[in-house]
């Protein structure tokens, strides 16, 4: 063990689980704030990628500042079409020029890297998107302030520097609702969008449960091409809700009822139709960092924290290495310590500080009726502090894409 300051105490609250009311949602990877994360994140991996190959480490950068203007859409049943375009502006900082050890100069082409992973990410995502005429997409990326890359680390130190004072949150376990609500968004954008093309990406699911009853309340775009009447609108809709019920079955011996579309009234005509997919189309902007954490869900009924995690660079930007770390320390103690219930994990930095020394590493826990904190904390001290002392392993799973970061 090391000298690290660790702290491990009760939490100042009882389990979320045994909470009268638990809200939680999720925006699905076609919410327009979701495509803003997803966007930054790609153009993240690509340009750290690129920095690899070209000269053999990461430089400064980072795009999370990325947004999304929506455009103008006249979807129809059987097949409409967007008026306006929507408009994607990826925007930060990036490393343009570099003089290695050797002296020699290396010009990296960041907007055409950005560019192409822009797009190759919308391509991969929303199907239903023509990337020839649906959107727009547009890259501005300045160079870095001198002071933050002295801090990012020109030099070889193993562990660099944190770039700025601020933390991550993290929680575990998964409460049955943020399970749940989590796992609809993901089935309804995977198995189930493969065999109903109809379904769009754009899928948000709120969860509230009130005791032991759980509303969940869907809202999926339907592409209008696919959905040739209001009586095939009707079927996939109905269609969602009984998967959705069904799924929850797997999920929770709660009572759970599913609302689905419910801003629909169809004697006026007025549903959800898309022409791509999106409520981008349509008047619905995005920005990163508007959407779900880290750990992909939105819980108020956690302690978050507020920093974008996409597009932030993942050698030392703590708002994206501490939110990711933070989540992983605790999923890691609630796999290996026995007895706890409910546990918090706060990371704080102190700008220029080797992020693997944590301003603070805060450590909140509801145990089991029976345990006590002084049963369990020297086992999750040791955790925590392993886990720190790896935290340079979140760098690389960030750029192989193993780690999610909405």
């Amino acid at each position: 063990m090391t000298e690290r300051n660790i702290r491990v105490q009760p939490i100042d609250r009882g389990a979320v689980e045994d909470e009268t009311v638990e809200i939680v949602e999720r925006k699905g990877v076609g919410h327009p704030d979701s495509i803003c994360d997803g966007v930054a994140e790609h153009v993240s991996e690509a340009l750290a990628q690129a920095y690899l190959d070209r000269v053999g480490k990461v430089l400064h950068y980072n795009t999370d500042e990325t947004q999304l203007v929506a455009g103008t859409a006249a979807p129809a049943f059987g097949g409409g079409e967007v008026i306006e375009p929507v408009y994607l502006l990826v925007v930060g900082r990036a490393t343009k020029h570099y003089v290695d050890e050797t002296g020699t100069e290396h010009h990296i082409p960041v907007d055409a890297i950005a560019l192409e992973a822009a797009r190759d990410y919308l391509r991969e995502t929303l199907p239903a998107l023509d990337l020839e005429t649906d959107i727009v997409v547009d890259v501005r990326l300045g160079e870095g302030s001198g002071d933050l890359q002295e801090v990012f680390g020109e030099d070889e130190r193993h562990v660099p520097e944190a770039n700025d004072t601020s933390f991550g949150v993290g929680h575990a376990p998964l409460t049955e609702t943020e399970k749940l609500v989590f796992e609809t968004e993901r089935h309804l954008n995977g198995p189930y969008h493969a065999e109903h093309p109809a379904i769009g990406q754009d899928v948000k699911v709120m969860g509230k449960r009130e005791g032991d009853h759980i509303d969940l309340t869907v809202a999926v775009a339907l592409v209008d091409r696919h959905v040739p009447d209001i009586d095939a609108y009707e079927a996939e809709i109905e269609g969602v809700r009984e998967t959705v019920a069904a799924l929850a079955d797997d999920h929770t011996d709660r009572d759970v009822t599913v609302h689905v579309n419910t801003a629909d009234d169809y004697e006026e005509g007025s549903v959800y139709l898309t022409v791509t997919g999106t409520s981008a189309e349509q008047g619905d902007d995005g920005s990163v960092g508007r959407g779900n954490r880290a750990n992909g869900l939105i819980t108020p009924n956690r302690s978050m924290s507020m920093e974008a995690t996409s597009g932030k660079n993942p050698v030392n930007h703590i708002g994206k290495i501490y939110n990711l770390l933070s989540t992983q320390i605790a999923e890691s103690v609630v796999d290996d310590v026995e007895g706890i219930r409910d546990l918090r994990v706060r990371l704080l930095s102190q700008i220029g500080r080797p992020i693997d020394q944590p301003h603070v590493a805060d450590v909140h826990v509801v145990t089991d009726e029976g345990v006590a904190i002084a049963d369990i904390e020297a086992d999750v001290r040791e955790i925590v502090d392993a886990e720190l002392a790896d935290v340079t392993s979140i760098t690389q799973r960030v750029i192989d894409g193993e780690l999610t970061t909405f």
